[in-house]
């Protein structure tokens, strides 16, 4: 008799029969649970039948799979993978449309299972699939299910990209330069150009040829937000692919055709919510714009190239209205003398050769991008800004140079140029979109900023590093109210002056650090387990709650997702696909796969991960990797996540560590009890308001010489 732990009890249908309920032994063969299931019910020929979920995914149950059947689950007796693949084969070259139709029905629907996916393809069927796109024959509901189909068995991966031909690219691309074509075919046929584009550079090429960006503009003029949402993934696909001396001259053509213009008026600022997928999207979009400036960003002066001291010379020019001076006025030291000059009052360190002040990188001739801009765009600005300067005190003036180079540093940083854009990151900042140069117009906007504050903290050059500190507060606090305009981002900057900073910083190291003597920090100690368990509470109320997760591959991103739950005794861990991320949460009955949290054996995290390990673009990605964690309850086992933000990530990893019985160790758990204790500490001590707490306890009095004061009761 095997342990009770290899038998998995389950519910077989087939269809006129009654349901069967069986004990399925792990250790036996499948074929031979199989052979039993068929003799049961008299069917000959086992090896054409095949176990299956009895869900809405349909998936074959194979000898690699196996472990994944839990107790209780509702399995099917189906034809075998290989009987349906060939059946479906022929089906799809039937004569009758109406068979047609649904066969390709039937093989879109079955196209998501790896075990089908894999006997369809031995059979050439992507090739007959490319075939039936490039005859063109098909329309409507046809070729919509046929792409589809073609969509899902590529996604396996287990056929290369590269094996299709130049008429298969026409005939997709001829799909989406229609404007006229049906909504589903539009929308399969945008996905089909993205992952040809990603995954291969020589398609990358195919497809560049074939598509204009002129071309996919219509798409995001139209209302139907999803073939939006895969237009611009094709732009960011063909943007993310280009050679390095492409990608300008292709924002350069986005500039011509008005994207940002269109994406503001009919996406952004369109009567819809911007989906997850969208955002993320425009996000990566973003990035990748900002992007184009890290040429300029790491590229050195050259101190002898003239055109560049020239924009130099016409930055003390504006400033100064040097022009007005001749050109032979006085000896050359006199002119050197009062370049340096006026050099010095611009706020460079090399007063005398400032170009020597743009050779580190970052941020390189990007800072002396700015500055130009700056002095052309926002002259009366600028002119104020160098001429009030120049006038204070040596002591108080605000080095407009050296400010305006450690300025562009920091808005890189923060805007993160250079960096690949991350998987599962949404966050993109609409004002961006309302501006042909928006990261010029930012810094102009910053560098105001920059000597506002300057002027309100009365700073020296000593408190250099000081104010920009102040500076990045600003920016940073101003950002995380999204703003829809750079308008809006100015005037939120207008009420973060130095003064509100300080009160908010107050306000916090109030709440963070009010009381520090000894009697509140043993009050403190005494009370913190209590909170840590409300903490702790929160978090695995949370896990019962559950969270929906993206599936992400390596090869392009899908819009596929599982939820996750913790069961209401927190002793099992239920899961299971999702077609779509679902609003509000998912009963734990509806989720198919169980992890007893008995069987957990460890929490990972980043690098630690399985799925982190695989080779693919996922690997080469920072913040996926700070976002990834696992559960491992096998030798060979594990659950793989990849929490959908920060938060979600600190939620989950506490949860499942408190399960287990270990610390909780997230940053957001110090900040929650940080913010609870202090809360506590308060109400505690609303008693004690405005009275001093001394920081030791009172000294105990001397005994008295006699106690003759004592009163007798009796």
């Amino acid at each position: 008799m095997p342990p009770p732990s290899d038998i998995v009890k389950v519910a077989i249908e087939w269809p006129g029969a009654f349901p069967k309920l069986m004990e399925i032994d792990q250790k036996k063969p499948l074929a031979s649970i199989i052979r039993e299931v068929c003799d049961g019910w008299s069917l000959s020929s086992p090896e054409s039948y095949a176990l299956q979920y009895a869900d809405s995914t349909n998936f074959y149950i194979t000898e690699k799979n196996r472990n994944e059947i839990k107790n209780g689950a509702i399995l099917r007796l189906a034809a075998s993978p290989a009987q349906t693949a060939q059946g479906l084969h022929e089906r799809i070259q039937s004569s009758s449309m109406d068979a047609r139709l649904e066969a390709l029905k039937d093989l879109a629907k079955h196209s998501r299972d790896i075990t089908f996916a894999q006997e369809f393809i031995n059979l050439d069927g992507i090739s007959l699939l490319t075939q039936m796109v490039e005859s063109g024959s098909d329309f409507g509901d046809m070729l919509s299910f046929t792409l589809t189909a073609f969509v899902e068995l590529m996604d396996h991966g287990i056929v290369s990209w590269d094996t299709f031909s130049v008429a298969f690219i026409k005939k997709i691309a001829s799909y989406v330069n229609k404007t006229a074509t049906d909504v589903s075919v539009s929308q399969r046929s945008l996905a089909i150009l993205e992952s040809m584009v990603l995954n291969s550079y020589d398609l990358y090429q195919k497809v560049a040829q074939e598509i204009t960006i002129g071309q996919l503009m219509p798409h995001l003029q139209g209302s139907d937000p999803e073939i939006q949402t895969y237009t611009i993934a094709v732009i960011n696909a063909l943007f993310l692919k280009a050679p390095d001396d492409k990608r300008q001259e292709i924002a350069n053509i986005l500039a011509q055709k008005q994207l940002r213009s269109i994406i503001l008026s009919h996406v952004i600022r369109g009567n819809r919510t911007i989906l997850t997928e969208m955002a993320h999207q425009l996000y990566v979009l973003q990035v990748l714009t900002f992007n184009l400036l890290e040429d300029r960003m790491m590229t050195k002066m050259d101190p002898q190239d003239q055109s560049q001291r020239d924009i130099i010379f016409e930055l003390r020019r504006i400033a100064f209205d040097a022009d007005l001076e001749p050109s032979n006025s006085g000896s050359i030291e006199k002119r050197k003398s009062m370049y340096t000059r006026d050099y010095k009052k611009l706020g460079f360190i090399n007063h005398v050769n400032p170009a020597m002040d743009f050779t580190e990188t970052p941020p390189g001739m990007l800072a002396l991008d700015n500055m130009l801009s700056f002095a052309k765009n926002h002259q009366d600005a600028y002119i104020r800004i160098v001429l009030e300067n120049s006038s204070r005190e040596d002591k108080h003036e605000c080095p407009f140079g050296r400010s305006s180079i450690e300025l562009t540093r920091m808005l890189c940083e923060i805007l993160k140029v250079g960096e690949l854009p991350s998987e599962t990151c949404n966050e993109f900042h609409p004002m961006f979109f309302t501006h042909d140069r928006s990261f010029e117009e930012f810094f102009c906007i910053c560098i105001q900023l920059l000597n506002k504050t300057w002027k309100e903290m009365r700073a020296t050059s000593e408190d250099f590093n000081k104010v920009m500190q102040v500076v990045k507060e600003q920016i940073m606090r101003a950002l995380t109210t999204k703003p829809n305009s750079l308008d809006q981002f100015k005037s939120k900057l207008q009420n973060l002056s130095y003064t509100e900073i300080l009160k908010i910083r107050q306000s916090e190291r109030m709440n963070q650090e009010d009381f520090q003597s000894r009697p509140i920090l043993e009050l403190r100690e005494k009370i913190q387990p209590e909170i840590l368990e409300l903490v702790k509470q929160q978090r695995l109320n949370r896990l019962c709650e559950g969270t929906c997760f993206r599936k992400i591959s390596s090869r392009r991103r899908q819009d596929k997702f599982w939820y996750c739950r913790l069961s209401p005794n927190h002793k099992v861990l239920h899961y299971g696909d999702q077609e779509e991320n679902p609003h509000g949460e998912v009963p734990h009955e509806s989720l198919q796969d169980k992890l007893p949290v008995a069987d957990i054996k460890a929490i990972v995290t980043g690098k630690d991960c399985p799925h982190m390990k695989e080779k693919g673009a996922l690997k080469q990605n920072k913040e996926v990797l700070e976002l990834a964690f696992s559960i491992l309850y096998d030798p060979d086992d594990s659950l793989n996540f990849i929490a959908p933000d920060k938060h979600e990530y600190c939620v989950w990893t506490d949860g499942l560590n408190a399960l287990l019985g270990k610390e909780m160790m997230s940053e957001l758990t110090k900040n929650d009890l940080d913010t609870l204790l202090s809360m506590e500490m308060k109400l505690r001590l609303l008693d004690l308001e405005n009275i001093q707490i001394p920081e030791a306890p009172p000294p105990i009095p001397k005994e008295p010489s006699n106690y003759d004061f004592v009163y007798d009761c009796n």
